[in-house]
């Protein structure tokens, strides 16, 4: 009888356990951390510490994402009503920026419109393609010189077309020296509110 055979048996014939419950006791089986053998209902009793302590870390972790995703809605509010504040197009260009390195402590923003500084025609193709805000470790074309100096020490960019329905208007970078900061295959749900927030602002100051 194989191992296999034995656990199909021992399921599907639990009346083994109440006519043999002695055995059961004289079960020992090897601690799982080594140094000496314990019963099977010791063993059980560590079984069941170990489930409880990984549902209390899950447990944890969920805390702390709904933290998390409390804390960037609060900044996206702040971040959104700031923008009523802007006046014209030459405010709202310094001030975007600023707000998001004030607010989500972004350390490097770059703001390009097309109406005020034209795209080359890799870029414009890139941007109208994106659809969505996508995070890359590495920069495209020639934005990672929109960043002067901090250039080369940038190591993760975030990019954030701006629309008008589904004609580019111009891009929002974000970047950072930290790797971990925008990274492929993260969440971009709270990219997408910035990048729209920004393009609504804009779009009264922008020709059509």
């Amino acid at each position: 009888m194989n191992p296999e055979d034995v656990a199909h048996f021992l399921l599907n014939t639990p009346e083994f356990f109440e006519e043999y419950a002695d055995t059961l006791t004289q079960i020992n089986l090897p601690h799982p951390h080594g140094g000496r053998t314990i019963s099977l209902g010791e063993r059980q009793l560590l079984a069941l510490r170990e489930k409880n302590k990984a549902l209390e870390k899950k447990l944890h972790e969920l805390v702390e994402f709904g933290r998390e995703n409390d804390a960037l809605q609060h900044k996206l509010h702040e971040f959104t009503n700031s923008l009523f504040a802007g006046r014209d197009l030459a405010t709202l260009q310094e001030m975007i920026p600023r707000l998001l390195r004030e607010i989500f402590a972004v350390p490097h923003v770059a703001l390009h419109l097309w109406q005020v500084s034209p795209p080359s025609m890799e870029l414009l193709v890139f941007t109208d393609e994106l659809g969505k805000p996508a995070c890359l470790h590495h920069g495209m074309h020639d934005t990672a010189q929109w960043f002067g100096e901090a250039e080369n020490q940038l190591h993760s960019f975030a990019y954030l077309p701006l629309y008008s329905n589904s004609v580019s208007i111009g891009l929002l970078v974000l970047a950072s020296e930290d790797k971990q900061r925008f990274y492929p295959g993260m969440g971009t749900v709270y990219l997408q509110y910035i990048a729209e927030s920004a393009a609504s602002a804009l779009l009264p100051y922008l020709d059509h």
